[in-house]
């Protein structure tokens, strides 16, 4: 196929959604397409020294007239300006609002200027569906900017669902699951369990998330503290976010000496390595990406078997799934790995060989482009106005 130019717009935020969004931009850049960030500041992990990946800024303005600072009204002419300038193919955005609302309204303004317009691919990532769709005030919204896109993608099957039950879509969904291409530890697992103040007998659980209240973080420190009687299993959080809200529950639950917590870390791959076992507790997950991370490391996982991380997680095979909320099920799963260092070994082996086959980089990238195609051949809804000299 031809090399394309791309836009792509996320949360340059730690979260899943940036950093899928980085990860597939880089991808695409390296077979050659030419791949245009536009957000408020480049996205997290993105290496914007990286041959074909262009970074645009929206400058948000805040005037006396407007009581809250407006971003989508900006990225939408920001959005004209780069399609307009690099001759855009596509605006690959993730999130429907704002980031499809203010695509959908920047290829109205180049259609009104008689100018071509580039194609829009959504892609749900969950916040949208599971949380924003629900409110009323944001939900005609979103279900228009996705039924007027050009394509809509999900990250999980379940998303795809529940996108269909909450908003009755009549859209067609596309699910291209998440994928994550592991990079090689930088540094030796003994030294990073060293820097971390980790014995060599320490089993290492890991947990990587924006720690919002939907991550359940409280339930994480509860498992944590249903295994006082093992008090060589540690907790490794790398966290997105502050820490400060659950000092006191550290402190009420006497765990404090075994938590390690590093904060917006980009070499996780150092990190991953150096520990034994995920431990997600997540009230939702459109996909998980924690989840698969780790297991791209070869960890075994303990998860709750909400949203999509069953799709990930192949309970008692690559890791252990429970009910929500379920603490003291998911320390039993700790435990037993704690406990036999041999099923932990072959769980996050079989944990790695599914990471590595079931969502390479390889295999979503090549979904991508085959979708890409498939919506700039059938939608019509990008066509040109007309010829305009010097388009």
């Amino acid at each position: 196929m031809k090399k394309l130019a791309i836009g792509i717009t996320c949360y340059p935020t730690v979260g899943g959604s940036g950093i899928v969004a980085s990860q597939l931009g880089s991808e695409l850049a390296k077979l050659g397409h030419r791949i245009h960030f536009i957000s408020y500041e480049p996205p997290f992990r993105l290496d914007l020294g990286q041959p074909n990946v262009f970074f645009h800024k929206v400058e948000i303005n805040e005037y006396q007239l407007f009581k809250y600072p407006d971003y989508t009204l900006p990225l939408a002419v920001k959005m004209v300006a780069v399609a307009q300038k690099h001759k855009l193919d596509l605006l690959h955005v993730h999130y429907a609002v704002p980031h499809a609302t203010a695509a959908l309204l920047a290829t109205s303004i180049l259609k009104a200027q008689c100018r071509r317009a580039p194609h829009v691919v959504t892609t749900l990532h969950g916040t949208d569906i599971t949380l924003l769709a629900r409110d009323p005030n944001l939900g005609p919204i979103i279900k228009y900017s996705i039924e007027s896109s050009c394509g809509v993608t999900a990250v999980s099957e379940s998303l795809r669902k529940e996108t269909i039950a909450v908003l009755r879509t009549k859209k067609p969904i596309q699910v291209v699951h998440n994928f994550y291409r592991a990079a090689a530890p930088s540094r030796e697992r003994a030294a990073i369990r060293r820097s971390l103040k980790l014995r060599d007998g320490d089993f290492v659980l890991v947990h990587m998330s924006n720690l919002r209240p939907v991550k359940r973080f409280l339930d994480t420190l509860r498992v944590l503290a249903e295994l006082q009687d093992v008090p060589r299993v540690k907790l490794l959080i790398l966290a997105g976010g502050g820490f400060e809200e659950f000092k006191a529950a550290v402190k009420e639950m006497g765990i404090a000496d075994r938590l390690v917590i590093r904060r917006d870390v980009v070499d996780i791959e150092n990190y991953v390595h150096a520990a034994d076992a995920g431990l997600y507790t997540s009230e939702k997950e459109s996909f998980g990406m924690g989840v698969l991370e780790t297991m791209s490391f070869g960890k075994p996982v303990v998860a709750t078997g909400v949203g999509g991380v069953p799709e990930i997680v192949i309970d008692r095979k690559t890791g252990f799934l429970a009910k929500l909320g379920d603490v003291k099920a998911m320390a039993r799963h700790v435990r037993k790995l704690a406990s036999d260092p041999k099923l932990a070994e072959e769980m996050g082996a079989a944990a790695k060989a599914r990471a590595a086959e079931e969502f390479s980089a390889e295999k979503s990238v090549t979904r991508y482009l085959e979708y890409y195609q498939t919506v700039m051949s059938s939608c019509p809804g990008a066509e040109r106005m007309s010829a305009v000299a010097g388009d």
